[in-house]
């Protein structure tokens, strides 16, 4: 039976820790696990994808001439903000994009 233990079910044909990427492997909603976003100065980035090709969950979307963080999948971790060799990333803290009203 290989690796995979008799009582062990896996959700998807491909799952497991290597792929192919011939199908979809499981996508999980990471979104709410960051303390920091990475927010995007249109005016500094060139639209050069080194943020895309690094990117561990592969979040950053093309948006135009630029890209910005899937919100719901950006774990924060910074990543984009190291590699864009024009600094146009910068992450800022979840707490200054709250809600005002719901604060108190």
């Amino acid at each position: 039976m290989g690796f995979i233990k008799e009582n062990e079910k896996h959700i998807f044909e491909t799952e497991a820790s290597w792929s192919d990427a011939s199908e979809h492997l499981l996508c999980l909603d990471t979104g709410d696990w960051r303390t920091e976003r990475p927010v995007v100065d249109q005016d500094r980035c060139n639209g050069c994808g080194f943020c895309v090709l690094y990117c561990p969950p592969q979040c950053m979307l093309a948006d135009g001439e630029y890209f910005k963080a899937d919100l719901a999948y950006c774990k924060g971790c910074g990543v984009c903000v190291k590699e864009c060799p024009k600094q146009a990333i910068k992450m800022i803290p979840e707490g200054e994009f709250a809600d005002d009203s719901a604060i108190g």
